[in-house]
C-alpha cells in the first residue's frame, strides 16, 4: 500500500494562504472530552480551520497537563498528521484528569494560536484500583417474576469536595441516583458485551450531585443482557442466575485528601415500583409499591435487607470505549385510531426504537396497558403475530393521588404504533410521547435528492440504522432477537459509516467478536448467545470486512492492527477446512432472503451455490488480510496469502466456471460476488458483467439478489459501465426493490424484499421485521458512486479524498455532506437544461481528485472563470469520459456543458 503523498506540489501555492489557520474540534480517542479512558496511549485529533484554499498542516505541538505538572509536550513535530496522533508522554495516572491544547503550523509556515483546551479523564487502570465489593441483593429473590433490586447507601461529607467521579457496572442493568438526580444520561448501562471476558465499566463526573454533609447513593437493577431473556430459544441467565453491583466514588477534597466510598456490606436492599423487566416481554411498574424518599438521605431503611458481598473477579472490567444508549427525539403521536376491533390505537407516524412515556390521573390499582407494534393489518387492527414470543407490554398500575408520569427503564420496544388498554378516563394523545433510543453516535452524513422517494429512502436507511445500533448492531429491534448478527453489519457497514460516527461503536464490537471467536471461527451473532459453529461464509468474514473497511473510512490504523490476530485467525480457521484450496463444506446462510418468484418455472432464480458464494467471500477475506498485511508492515504474511488468494481464485475458476465464463449459478449473485471479489480473469468480467445485465432485463428490470447480494450489485454494475441498470434497479418501484417498501408507506428498511405483499397480507410471521437495516446498504452506492463522494486507500479516512460523480436515472440533483475527521467533505451535482454544476468541498489539509463529467476542459469553469485559468487546480487529463482534476481543500462550483446523462 502506498503511503499517500501529498501532492503537496499544492503546497507550493499556498503563498496564496495569507488567513491565519485556526485549530477547532479537539478529540481524544473520537470523543469530546471523554470521561474514564483505559487507552494508556491515547490518540489526538483536530480539524483546521481556514477559508482560504489550498491549507494544509506541515507541523503541529501538543501539550498535555496534569493535575500538577505538563504530562507531555512535544515541541514542534514536522508532520501533516491531524487525525489519531499518539501520545508520547509520561505514564497516566488512574483517574486523574489531563488537558491537552494543540497548534499548527499551515503551510504558510506560521503557527496558529493555541487551541481552546480539551480534556480526557483515565479510568481505573489496574484491577487494583477497585476497591468496591460486588454486592447482591440480600432479600430472598422472587424466581419468577424477578422484581428490580432497590439497592442504598448513605454518607456524610464533613469537608468541601473539589472532585468525586464514580465507576459503576452491574450484572444486568443499573440506573444510579445521588440524593434523587440520575447519574449521567445513558442507558441500559453497562451496555452488552461478552461479559465473561468483557465487562464494561462507566465513568461519571458527580462532583455537582454531591454536597457537604448527608448524601444517598440509589441503584436500581434490571436483569438486563446479563440474565435476562435472550435470543429466540426462551434461554435466560445466560450470562448467569445473579444480578449484582459494584460501584466506586472517589473523592477528592478541596483540602487536598481523598476519600473513597465503595459498595460493600453495609448497603440496604429491598424491591421496589419495577414488579417486573424484560428486554423482550416489557416491564410492570406498580407505583403503589413505591419506596417514596429511598434515594434520599435520612429515609428509613430499616426494614430493608443487607446486601450480600459476592466474590466475582474484576479480571474482565474495562473502561467504556465507545458511545452509550442515550435519550433522542420525542415523537407525538399523529393520529389516534378505532380499529375494526374496536380497539384504540396511536400512530406515532414512524418505525422507531424507545418507550412510550405516559401521563395518566386515575384511582389506585387502575391498570394501563401498552402493547406496541409495527404495522396495522390488512383490515386496519392491530398486528403483532411477527414479534414472536416477545410480548413487548408495558403495564403501568397506578397508586392514585393525581398526575402520575410512567416509562420503563430496562426495556425497549420497536414500535409505530400502541394499543392502549385499561387507561383511566379520556385518552388524549397529547399525554403520549415516544423517547427514542440509540448509541449517541455523532451524525455525520446528509444525502438529498430531486427525487422524493429515493429521499424517503436515505431516511428509511438512517431510521433504521438508528433503531438497531443500540450498543451492537442488532438485526432487528422489536421480536425476540435483537442480537449482533454478523451478515447484516458486514452488509451495512459503509453505509453505517457515512451515516453516524461508528469509529468506536464497531471497535468495541469487533473485540467482543475476537473474544468469542472459536478457534478463529466466527459465531453468526456477537455477542454469541447462540452458540452455533460459527463460520458462515458473509457472516463469518465480518471478521475481516469491517476491520478491513473501518480503517479505509476512518484511518484508524490501531484497530486494524488490533484486530490482524482475529483476521489471520478467521482466514486460518477457514483453511483448515478446504481441500484442494475450495471452501465446501459446513453450514452456511448462502443469500438469505433472496427474491424467488413464485411462477419461476425455468429455473432463473435457482438458489446461488452456498459453496460458490464461499469460496468468494474466503478469496475476499484473504485479500482483505493481505491489504491489512500490507498497510501493518507484515510483509511475509502478504506475501503468502497473496500465493494462497491466486490458489484459491484458480480453484473457484475449475469448480464453478465454464471455459466460455459462464458460472455454475447463473443468479445476479453469483455474478455479483464474482465480479466484485474479482474471482474472474480480467479478459472474462465484461462478459459476465453482460450476462449479470441480461439476468436483470429477464426480470423485468428487478433484483433478485439477497443479504450477500445486494450489496454490491449496483456497485458491480457502475463498475462495468451499467449505471443505467443501477439507476433502473433504485427506482423501481414495483416488488422486489427498495422503493417498494416506501411504496408501501415503510419509514424504515424491511427484512424481507415484501414484508407487506401488494394485496396487503403479510410475509410469513416467524422472520418478518419492519426494522432491519441490510438491505439499506444500497445507501453506500447512493453516497459513493450516485454522488461519488469516497476516499482513497492511499489516503484513508478521506485525508485523499474522491469525488467521481456518476449521473444518471432522471435525477435533477443529488448531493451529500460528510463529517469527517477533517472536517467537512462535500459532494453534489445538478443539471438545468444542458449544463452541469458541480459543488466541491474539500477540508483543510486533505487534498481531493475531482472527475468532471465533461468532455474537455476548455467547457468547464470553475467559479465562472475557465479551468486553465485557475492556479489551485491541477489538471491530470482525461479519464472514461470524465476532466481529472486535483486540488487542496476548499469550496469549489464548477459548471460543464452536459455531454450525456450517465456515467
Amino acid at each position: 500500500m502506498n503511503k499517500l503523498c501529498l501532492p503537496f506540489s499544492l503546497l507550493l501555492f499556498a503563498a496564496t494562504a495569507n488567513a491565519q489557520s485556526s485549530v477547532t474540534n479537539l478529540r481524544t480517542e473520537n470523543l469530546v472530552n471523554p470521561l474514564g479512558l483505559d487507552v494508556t496511549v491515547p490518540r489526538f485529533s483536530w480539524q483546521l480551520k481556514n477559508n482560504k484554499r489550498n491549507i494544509a498542516q506541515t507541523a503541529y505541538e501538543i501539550k498535555v497537563t496534569g493535575k500538577k505538572e505538563s504530562a507531555w509536550n512535544s515541541g514542534k513535530i514536522n508532520s501533516d498528521s491531524s487525525v489519531h496522533v499518539a501520545y508520547k508522554g509520561s505514564a497516566l495516572h488512574s483517574g486523574e484528569k489531563y488537558t491537552w491544547q494543540v497548534r499548527v503550523w499551515d503551510n504558510s509556515g506560521k503557527p496558529s494560536a493555541w487551541s481552546q483546551p480539551a480534556s480526557f479523564q483515565m479510568a481505573l487502570l489496574q484491577p487494583s484500583d477497585w476497591r468496591a465489593s460486588w454486592i447482591e441483593p440480600g432479600y430472598t429473590e422472587d424466581s419468577v417474576l424477578r422484581p428490580s433490586p432497590l439497592l442504598r447507601k448513605e454518607f456524610s461529607t464533613t469537608k468541601k469536595i473539589a472532585k468525586a467521579t464514580a465507576y459503576i457496572t452491574a450484572h444486568g442493568m443499573y440506573e444510579a441516583y445521588v440524593n434523587g438526580n440520575r447519574v449521567g444520561d445513558a442507558h441500559f448501562t453497562p451496555g452488552w458485551t461478552s461479559y465473561k471476558t468483557r465487562l464494561q465499566y462507566q465513568t461519571y463526573d458527580i462532583t455537582n450531585l454531591l454536597r457537604q454533609g448527608k448524601n444517598a447513593l440509589g441503584v436500581i437493577l434490571g436483569n438486563g443482557w446479563y440474565r435476562g431473556f435472550i435470543g429466540f430459544r426462551g434461554q435466560k441467565n445466560f450470562y448467569g442466575k445473579d444480578i449484582a453491583l459494584l460501584l466506586q466514588v472517589n473523592i477528592t477534597y478541596t483540602d487536598g485528601t481523598d476519600e473513597t466510598l465503595v459498595s460493600d456490606g453495609s448497603w440496604k436492599s429491598a424491591t421496589g415500583e419495577i414488579t417486573y423487566s424484560e428486554i423482550y416481554n416489557g416491564e410492570t411498574i406498580d407505583a403503589r409499591k413505591q419506596k417514596t424518599g429511598w434515594m434520599q438521605a435520612g429515609y428509613d431503611d430499616a426494614g430493608w435487607s443487607n446486601v450480600k458481598q459476592a466474590s466475582f473477579g474484576k479480571d474482565n472490567l474495562l473502561a467504556t470505549y465507545n458511545e452509550m444508549i442515550t435519550p433522542h427525539e420525542v415523537i407525538k403521536p399523529v393520529k389516534m385510531i378505532t380499529t375494526p376491533k374496536g380497539e384504540t390505537v396511536l400512530d406515532f407516524g414512524q418505525n422507531l426504537v424507545g418507550w412510550v412515556r405516559v401521563k395518566a390521573n386515575g384511582k389506585a390499582g387502575d391498570s394501563i396497558v401498552l402493547n406496541h407494534a409495527e404495522v396495522l393489518d390488512k383490515a386496519g387492527n392491530f398486528y403483532t403475530e411477527n414479534l414472536r414470543a416477545a410480548k413487548a407490554t408495558d403495564t403501568y398500575i397506578l397508586k392514585g393521588g393525581g398526575t402520575e408520569t410512567f416509562a420503563p427503564h430496562f426495556t425497549w420496544q420497536g414500535f409505530r404504533y400502541i394499543k392502549i388498554t385499561g387507561y383511566p378516563g379520556t385518552i388524549h394523545p397529547e399525554n403520549f410521547e415516544a423517547v427514542v433510543f440509540h448509541s449517541n453516535m455523532a451524525p455525520t452524513g446528509t444525502f438529498t435528492t430531486s427525487n422524493p422517494l429515493i429521499n424517503q429512502l436515505q431516511h428509511n436507511i438512517q431510521w433504521g440504522q438508528k433503531g438497531n445500533f443500540l450498543d451492537v448492531p442488532t438485526d432487528c429491534p422489536q421480536r425476540d432477537e435483537r442480537l449482533g448478527w454478523t451478515g447484516d453489519a458486514q452488509a451495512f457497514f459503509r453505509t453505517a459509516s457515512f451515516n453516524r460516527g461508528v469509529n468506536n461503536f464497531f471497535t468495541k464490537w469487533l473485540k467482543d467478536l475476537e473474544a468469542d471467536q472459536m478457534e478463529g471461527r466466527v459465531p453468526s451473532v456477537i455477542p454469541n448467545v447462540l452458540g452455533n459453529g460459527g463460520n458462515s461464509a458473509g457472516w463469518a468474514d465480518v471478521a475481516t470486512i469491517i476491520p478491513w473497511e473501518l480503517y479505509i473510512a476512518y484511518g484508524d490504523k490501531r484497530t486494524l492492527a488490533a484486530q490482524y490476530s482475529s483476521m489471520k485467525n478467521y482466514v486460518e480457521s477457514v483453511r483448515r477446512t478446504t481441500k484442494d484450496n475450495l471452501w465446501n463444506t459446513g453450514f452456511h446462510y448462502g443469500d438469505w432472503l433472496f427474491y424467488r418468484p413464485a411462477d419461476d418455472n425455468d429455473g432463473r432464480s435457482a438458489v446461488t451455490d452456498k459453496y460458490l458464494i464461499a469460496q468468494c467471500f474466503y478469496a475476499n477475506s484473504l485479500q482483505l488480510l493481505i491489504n491489512a498485511a500490507t498497510v501493518l508492515g507484515k510483509t511475509d504474511d502478504a506475501a503468502s496469502y497473496t500465493d494462497l488468494l491466486q490458489e484459491v481464485k484458480t480453484a473457484f475458476l475449475k469448480e464453478y466456471m465454464t471455459p466460455s465464463g459462464r458460472l455454475v449459478s447463473g443468479t445476479q449473485t453469483a455474478y455479483v460476488l464474482a465480479l466484485q471479489f474479482d474471482m474472474l480473469p480480467e479478459n472474462l468480467r465484461k462478459q459476465a458483467a453482460d450476462r449479470l445485465v441480461e439476468n436483470i432485463k429477464s426480470y423485468n428490470n428487478h433484483l433478485t439478489t439477497g443479504f450477500l447480494g445486494t450489496p454490491y450489485l449496483c456497485h458491480v454494475l457502475t463498475r462495468f459501465g451499467h449505471s443505467d441498470v443501477a439507476y433502473t434497479l433504485l427506482l423501481q418501484q414495483s416488488y422486489p426493490s427498495w422503493l417498494y417498501p416506501v411504496t408501501k408507506g415503510a419509514t424504515t428498511i424491511w427484512e424481507r424484499w415484501d414484508g407487506i405483499k401488494p394485496d396487503g397480507s403479510f410475509q410469513t410471521p416467524s422472520m418478518n421485521s419492519y426494522n432491519h437495516y441490510a438491505y439499506g446498504a444500497i445507501g453506500d452506492w447512493m453516497y459513493r458512486k450516485m454522488v461519488g463522494l469516497d476516499t482513497y486507500a492511499d489516503g484513508p479516512g478521506y485525508k485523499h479524498i474522491k469525488v467521481q460523480p456518476h449521473i444518471g436515472g432522471d435525477f435533477k440533483n443529488a448531493s451529500a455532506t460528510l463529517e469527517t475527521n477533517y472536517g467537512t467533505a462535500a459532494a453534489g451535482w445538478k443539471i438545468e437544461g444542458n449544463t452541469v454544476t458541480m459543488d466541491v468541498e474539500v477540508p483543510a489539509n486533505t487534498v481531493a481528485t475531482i472527475y468532471l463529467p465533461a468532455g474537455n476542459a476548455s467547457s468547464v469553469t470553475e467559479s465562472g472563470k475557465p479551468l486553465s485559468a485557475i492556479k489551485d487546480i491541477q489538471d491530470l487529463g482525461s479519464e472514461e469520459g470524465y476532466i481529472k482534476i486535483q486540488t487542496g481543500s476548499g469550496k469549489y462550483h464548477f459548471s460543464m456543458q452536459a455531454e450525456k446523462q450517465q456515467h
